[in-house]
């Protein structure tokens, strides 16, 4: 009996293995298997991309992302089954799946665990959602003890490293959901749901929790660092389009010019100080009344001409934005049409009182009448930019019910938080079916994965005005940019200032200092742009010409445009290499572990290290200089050695900025506006100490034909050995291009940083894009 129960035994765990090894099947992309009651997909959409899929069994229904546009590439796949596990391998990742517990585990080619998924970590709970039945959806991993991580959007909790964070990812006024979180062990994590996500951290596990979804759906992506990770997450949600040139420069708003002669004579004002200027924002209800709220039509009484104010600002060689909300008074054409087709979401937005309803975002015909009205009423004029406000959207008298509301898509609660995405992506979209003369340009205060295709810049929402929020806009920003989203601004000074009116205003000594340091980190930001309520922002309200605060802000401008050449190149790499603007230290520094969580600084391109001021009446400032590199004082060029924290003097006037050994800087011409003048007598400024490389980008400033190839590039390379700067052939070519121009070298040093009075050119030469040597 003992013998032939034990052959019983061997017999039945013979059968089990076999089993497990029958349990899944390969696919073209790699392979899918039955595990727990779910059907468990695993693709490879590349080498170093993998979609992981689950779905309850026997749930047919159909998964097309909103955010994910790559299609997976034909790959050859390694696969190889042990017992209950199956492995899958391209040349630079593994994934290993057990077909008993269905956890998920990924790992470098050298077998180092790089991420896994908890056992028995995918939960569904059934629900009711407006009728559907579907599911609530869980996804649980395991993060090593120490490790660092960053990401999940904009969130205003002043971290940069996200570890013990309970976090409800929700659309909301100040904070930008996105579920992506990215690894300093060189990974990023895309959870691919649009609806309310609760983010969590903790000793026992890191989880994604979806209040709907039929599935759980999320890639994996190895980068190695974080620029390549934000660059995978790119390659799999899609480029961004390379930004006008003007908008790099300085733009002004406020809460809110009235008239049409209001703000024209704005820019009128800047131009007569000869102060720096290129945007000017019209904000709301230059419709008239709340009752014809977002009209898209200009009330004849305060703007009884907008083509004259449109051709005025153009004739001073500005440009216009205006505003647009996702939300329609009932007055209005738009509500009417938008209800009589069922393509409101009924609920409450912004204003209040006023009866506004969002229209339904998620329905291409919706958004195809939505951009008509925009395009008769406005763009018809030659507007150069939008606004586009409330693009969570704003939600008010807010009942459980609204949740429930119908979209295109399903419930409005199931797909909540992609209602950013869908709205840019149909003004821009339908922008560049009419017109690539003009790039598009989409100011917006909230965004989701993939919305950098749209050419969005996103601003931190209605900030109050007070120093912890100034110093909480560092980390979000660059939490922001580390989700895959480069172009991120804020409302210089913060938008409610209401408590700074009493002593002044713009006149107020607190009010001036906030807004002067908030202005000087707003210069090293992808959009410089000042805008706020309560008190008005023009820099003619702070003072005059040989006034402090008037001199510091028009340094701080002035430097901007000074920087147009490193900022436009850097936006080309973002476009040509899926770069960013604003980076963490770890971005640039992923072997200097003591700048991982510093939350205070960070790189602007490659080459400044930038820390804000971002406390009342600091005289000086501590700085940690990362080791791989000597610096520059940008201001007295002063070099210190890395892997130090300094002490910087700072007064009003100064920011510390801090420029990386071996950078090479090109340094434009003094303008009043972005294209006042072309680059054809640079300085370029070397920053001993390295070898330096850097590309200098050209095109047509605003419109596609870059995409078309027609820019052109020159390459500068350092020889810090030989004291050598060469120029390499241009390549490329464009309309308008500078055939020959002249370089001046400066190199810098302790006598030589742009606090001297007079700079000292080593050498200047001509170039006729012809490669040329130039030893110092």
């Amino acid at each position: 009996m003992k013998r032939k129960f034990t052959a019983i035994v061997i017999l039945f765990l013979t059968a089990h293995i076999s089993l497990y090894a029958q349990s899944f099947q390969k696919t073209s992309q790699g392979i899918h298997a039955l595990i727990q009651s779910m059907d468990v997909e695993i693709s490879f959409y590349s080498p170093s991309i993998v979609r992981v899929f689950k779905r309850p069994e026997g749930n047919q229904q159909k998964k097309e992302s909103l955010s994910v546009i790559k299609l997976p590439e034909q790959l050859k796949l390694d696969v190889k089954n042990k017992e209950q596990h199956v492995t899958i391998s391209s040349k630079l990742i593994s994934v290993t799946v057990n077909l008993e517990t269905g956890k998920v585990l990924f790992e470098a080619p050298n077998g180092k665990e790089l991420f896994t998924e908890k056992d028995y970590g995918t939960q569904f709970t059934a629900i009711n959602d407006a009728g559907n039945a579907t599911y609530k959806v869980k996804q649980a991993y395991l993060l090593d003890n120490d490790e660092i991580i960053y990401g999940l959007g904009q969130q205003q909790n002043g971290k940069l490293n996200q570890r013990g964070q309970k976090l409800s990812l929700k659309q909301e006024n100040m904070k930008v959901a996105v579920p992506f979180f990215q690894s300093v062990k060189g990974y990023g994590i895309f959870w691919d749901n649009y609806s309310p996500t609760i983010f969590a951290d903790n000793a026992q596990e890191t989880s994604f929790d979806s209040e709907v979804a039929n599935c759980a759906d999320y890639y994996f992506m190895f980068g190695g660092g974080g620029d390549g990770v934000v660059a995978q997450m790119r390659e799999l949600t899609g480029q961004s389009p390379m930004m006008p040139l003007w908008s790099f420069g300085f733009n002004q708003s406020r809460e809110r010019y009235k008239t049409q002669f209001e703000l024209v004579d704005v820019v009128k004002k800047y131009r007569s100080l000869k102060v720096p200027l290129d945007g000017i924002v019209q904000d709301w209800q230059y419709w008239g009344k709340d009752d014809n709220w977002n009209a898209m039509s200009f009330d004849p009484t305060n703007y009884p001409k907008p083509q004259a104010m449109v051709d005025s600002v153009h004739q001073l060689n500005a440009h216009l934005f205006i505003v647009s909300w996702p939300g329609f008074a009932p007055k209005t054409p738009q509500y009417q049409e938008f209800n009589s087709k069922n393509m409101l979401i009924n609920f409450d937005t912004w204003p209040p009182k006023a009866n506004t309803k969002p229209y339904d975002v998620y329905n291409p015909a919706a958004r195809n009448i939505y951009w008509n009205y925009l395009s008769k009423g406005i763009f018809s004029l030659g507007i150069d930019a939008w606004w586009l406000d409330s693009t969570e959207p704003d939600h008010i008298n807010v009942k459980e019910k609204d949740f429930d509301q119908p979209t295109f898509l399903g419930s409005y609660r199931s797909v909540q938080n992609a209602f950013p995405l869908q709205h840019t992506g149909g003004v821009y979209t339908h922008q560049r079916a009419v017109s690539n003369n003009k790039r598009v340009l989409l100011l917006t205060r909230s965004a989701f994965a993939g919305q950098q295709r749209y050419a969005a810049n996103t601003w931190s929402g209605d900030v109050g005005s007070n120093w912890p929020t100034l110093k909480k806009q560092i980390p979000a920003a660059l939490n922001f940019s580390l989700s895959g989203l480069p172009y991120w601004n804020g409302d210089i000074g913060g938008f409610f200032a209401g408590a700074f009116v009493k002593g002044g205003g713009a006149k107020n000594p607190d009010f001036q200092e906030l807004y002067t340091r908030w202005m000087q980190f707003a210069t090293f930001t992808p959009m410089m742009r000042s805008h706020g309520t309560d008190i008005p922002r023009e820099i003619y309200q702070f003072g005059k010409k040989g006034d402090r605060v008037f001199d510091i802000q028009e340094k701080f401008i002035n430097l901007r445009y000074r920087l147009l050449p490193y900022t436009y190149a850097t936006a080309w790499a973002v476009t040509h290499h899926a770069g960013s603007i604003m980076r963490p230290l770890y971005s640039q520094f992923p072997n200097d572990p003591a700048g991982f969580e510093n939350s205070s600084e960070y790189m602007y391109g490659s080459s400044f290290l930038v820390a804000p001021v971002t406390d009342k009446g600091v005289a000086n400032q501590e700085i940690y200089l990362p080791s791989a590199s000597k610096w520059f004082d940008f201001w007295t060029g002063e070099i210190f050695t890395g892997g130090q924290t300094v002490k910087r003097e700072t007064p009003m006037e100064i920011i510390p900025i801090y420029v990386k050994a071996g950078s090479i800087v090109p340094w434009g011409p003094k303008v009043q506006y972005a294209t006042e003048k072309k680059w054809n007598d640079l300085d370029i400024r070397i920053y001993p100490g390295d070898n330096g490389d850097f590309v200098l980008y050209e095109d047509e400033n605003d419109n596609y034909n870059y995409e078309k190839g027609e820019f052109s590039e020159i390459r500068f390379k350092w020889n810090d050995a030989s004291k050598t700067l060469t120029v390499e052939d241009r390549k490329g070519q464009f309309k308008g291009m500078l055939g020959k121009r002249k370089f001046n070298i400066v190199v810098v040093n302790n006598q030589n940083g742009i606090n001297t009075d007079h700079q000292t050119i080593n050498k200047s030469f001509n170039y006729s894009g012809h490669k040329i040597a130039v030893k110092l």
